[in-house]
């Protein structure tokens, strides 16, 4: 029983939504990321890049691996990752970045131009990614409009990353923008993952674990139909298989907890 009860174990952690060691069907996408970071940040051309994307698609893992992939190559620049559901209020995010550049956190408009001022300043390249941008929407869209500003401005060394999960934010917040598009976000968008590039990812993944398969295959075809039916949402088809390896697991501990003992044992 140990072995098996181990064997869950293993199968329950392989199914948590980690970043893998190579994300599949996202060859593409990280590419592309990997190449804007090459061109801007080690190239110190400062820009911005819109990835968009409904939830489970692959948009946070991927960048999250690039950055891994090419630590080493970023080591010159300053680079702060913010998930801005974590931010009180979307006039918040320029207290915090000026923290995270040793500035004084102020939110009135004197901190936002000092921010500006120091983005400007000689230095190395500062890249920003903002994760969950859609929640620094604000009326006026003063504050999106200002972050993705900061990258145009003379002597900038700013290269911005926001990722979202609307795909017409930048149509719909920031049409301004688009007045100059050499000077436009690069757009990059997640489609939903399919059936069977779920059912794949679902077989990589429990294929890490030892010994006979935990879940068996045609249960991992129908999650995958019906995840991709649904959403193509990659972390609820491994939230699915999750529960059901824990399923599995309390009905074999039951089997054996109420197993008869050998006559003569008592």
């Amino acid at each position: 029983l140990l072995g098996a009860g181990s064997c869950y174990q293993e199968a329950k952690r392989v199914l948590h939504a980690a970043v893998p060691d190579r994300l599949h069907a996202r060859e593409r996408e990280t590419g592309i990321i990997r190449q804007f970071l090459r061109e801007h940040v080690c190239g110190r051309r400062p820009g911005s890049l819109y990835i968009s994307g409904a939830p489970g698609t692959g948009k946070t893992a991927s960048l999250s691996r690039v950055l891994l992939d090419c630590k080493d190559e970023l080591a010159r620049s300053k680079t702060i990752v913010l998930n801005c559901m974590s931010l009180s209020s979307p006039q918040s995010v320029f207290p915090t970045v000026a923290q995270e550049l040793g500035l004084p956190a102020g939110t009135s408009r004197d901190g936002v131009r000092r921010l500006e001022k120091q983005l400007t300043a000689q230095g190395p390249m500062v890249l920003l990614v903002l994760d969950e941008l859609d929640q620094l929407e604000s009326k006026g869209q003063d504050v999106l409009y200002t972050l993705f500003e900061w990258p145009r401005l003379p002597r900038s060394r700013l290269v911005l990353v926001g990722l979202a999960n609307a795909l017409d934010l930048m149509d719909r917040s920031l049409a301004r923008l688009g007045v100059r598009p050499d000077s436009s976000p690069q757009l990059l968008h997640f489609p939903p993952y399919t059936r069977e590039q779920l059912s794949t990812i679902l077989r990589e993944r429990l294929g890490q674990v030892a010994g006979d398969p935990v879940l068996d295959s045609a249960a991992l075809q129908f999650c995958a139909r019906k995840v991709s039916a649904v959403s193509g949402d990659a972390r609820k088809a491994l939230d699915v298989c999750r529960r059901a390896v824990e399923v599995v697991e309390l009905e074999v501990r039951n089997q054996t907890l109420l197993k008869p003992l050998p006559a003569g044992e008592s």
